[in-house]
């Protein structure tokens, strides 16, 4: 369960960068030689789908990604998009469609370090541990001081190599404890 929650976050907050990203870039698509001006997202569905998928309704957030893939213009918003969409298709637990979005978005841009987070996570997930530690391994080569990859690769680990506890804490206590501490006697 744990790790659910835990992916679940590191691919929204995946997601979340690249269209905050997105968001900066097209609010900032006049250039000094236009007189136009861009206010908000060029793609609302890409937006809005990410704030569905942060804000837990995932099939929401996955139907307004798909809507916003197939107006996507040029390979940013494409990134974007299917970024968004191989996190919102993890949490809805489909990771064979999550890994062919992962996949599409590394034929777009090989050096995309992100998809390879994500795209390591999904193989997290179908148990597929060398091909999640390539992914880790590449994507720290691209972005060697993130901290998304880090996690990752500490879960790949959780997953691989658990740690044993050393310390176990009997928490039974004998009738005769029982006894002292129940005397009724509750002063000071």
């Amino acid at each position: 369960m744990k790790t659910k929650v835990l992916t679940f976050w590191t691919l929204v907050l995946s997601g979340v960068l690249l269209l905050a990203a997105a968001d900066v870039a097209a609010q900032g698509g006049a250039t000094l030689n236009s007189h136009k001006s861009v206010i908000g997202p060029q793609n609302h569905y890409l937006a809005d789908g990410a704030d569905a998928l942060v804000n837990g309704h995932t099939k929401k957030g996955v139907e307004l990604t798909e809507r916003g893939l197939k107006v996507a213009q040029g390979s940013f918003e494409r990134k974007a998009a299917l970024s968004n969409l191989c996190a919102g298709y993890l949490m809805i637990n489909k990771p064979k469609q999550a890994l062919e979005a992962c996949n599409e978005v590394l034929e777009i841009d090989p050096e995309f370090w992100r998809a390879y987070n994500n795209r390591a996570l999904v193989y997290l997930e179908l148990a597929r541990y060398e091909e999640s530690q390539a992914d880790v391994q590449r994507g720290k080569e691209l972005r060697p001081r993130s901290k998304n990859l880090k996690l990752t690769e500490a879960k790949l680990l959780d997953a691989t190599n658990p740690v044993e506890p050393t310390v176990m804490i009997d928490e039974r206590r004998s009738t005769a404890e029982d006894a002292v501490e129940g005397d009724g006697d509750d002063s000071l």
